[in-house]
């Protein structure tokens, strides 16, 4: 099976440590930015499979990202999953309609978290498979 590469823009260290503990290392590369505008650059360099996405971001925030991400012509495909502690009525429906393909609030639940990583890269993390 051929390795994904998965974005991840987040800016504590914490989470983002959390965040490869729950990916097999054996699958796929991780590629992180601590900030909206590093990782906007940094899609547009890799153009990963998948971007998992911080909403609050110091600078630009994680929704205004997702819209630049979506505008490019080559990254428009490109799944975006939001990651929020802030969980607030109305905030997924925001998400989606910046751009994001799914939403997943913190703490992470480790398996809906590696189920919607797993239907985005198409392969299933959940299970383990070869």
């Amino acid at each position: 099976m051929e390795n994904k590469t998965i974005l991840l823009i987040e800016d504590n260290e914490l989470n983002r440590k959390l965040v490869r503990a729950m990916l097999p290392k054996d699958k796929h590369q991780v590629l992180e930015a601590e900030d909206a505008e590093t990782g906007v650059q940094l899609a547009q360099e890799y153009k990963p499979d998948l971007i998992l996405m911080d909403i609050q971001l110091p600078g630009m925030g994680g929704l205004s990202a997702t819209r630049i991400i979506k505008k490019d012509s080559v990254l428009k495909d490109t799944p975006v999953i939001a990651l929020t502690s802030y969980a607030m009525q109305g905030d997924e429906a925001e998400a989606r309609e910046a751009g994001c393909d799914d939403y997943i609030t913190k703490p992470i639940d480790r398996q809906r978290f590696l189920e919607a990583v797993s239907r985005f890269l198409k392969h299933d993390l959940v299970k383990n498979e070869p």
